[in-house]
This record gives structure tokens, C-alpha cells and sequence, in this order.
């Protein structure tokens, strides 16, 4: 009895490539495109909005000019499960009127 193992039952590490194509020829050099590269950021885009609204209505609140609901007023925003948040858009929930 031999100690060699039986082609087939094992995995061969060396030959995964398959049988290559005796005809292929390579036309040239092959060029590449550069890659994308996506700059990561620390917070999230919805990190970002919640932070611009927040300065923004920090600020509005700094001038006196501070007349709508705010968006951090969680009252206003309820829903329930199955429904969308109501939009923020800097109008004021209580007349109905639109920030200048």
C-alpha cells in the first residue's frame, strides 16, 4: 500500500490556475484604469445635516431670529411606525409660515 494520496481527494494549492490556453497570445500591455478611491469621512452624511441644522439654528438663535420648530423638538416629528417622519423645513409648525 502506497502512502500517496488518490488525485481528487484532496484540494491541489498548485494547479488551481486550470489548463492554460496553449494559443493565447497577449496583444501588447495591458493598461489599467487608475482607482476610484472614496475619501472616508469620520461622521456620517446624516451625522453631517443633523450638525449643519443644529449650528444653523444656534445661530438663528444668536440673532433673535430663531421663530420656527426647531428640529430637535421630538414632540412635533411624532409618527407612528409605518408612517415617514414629517420633513423638516424650517417652517414654523404652529402658523404654517416659511423662514426668511
Amino acid at each position: 500500500m502506497s502512502d500517496k494520496p488518490v488525485p481528487g481527494s484532496y484540494i491541489d494549492t498548485q494547479g488551481m490556475g486550470g489548463p492554460a490556453d496553449p494559443n493565447y497570445k497577449p496583444k501588447g500591455k495591458q493598461e489599467f484604469k487608475p482607482a476610484i478611491v472614496k475619501p472616508r469621512r469620520l461622521f456620517t452624511d446624516t451625522y453631517v445635516k443633523e450638525l449643519k441644522i443644529l449650528l444653523n439654528e444656534v445661530l438663528d438663535e444668536r440673532e433673535g431670529k430663531f421663530n420656527y420648530t426647531s428640529y430637535f423638538d421630538t414632540e412635533k416629528f411624532k409618527h407612528y411606525v409605518g408612517d415617514e417622519e414629517p420633513p423638516y423645513d424650517k417652517t414654523n409648525m404652529d402658523t404654517g409660515e416659511k423662514e426668511s
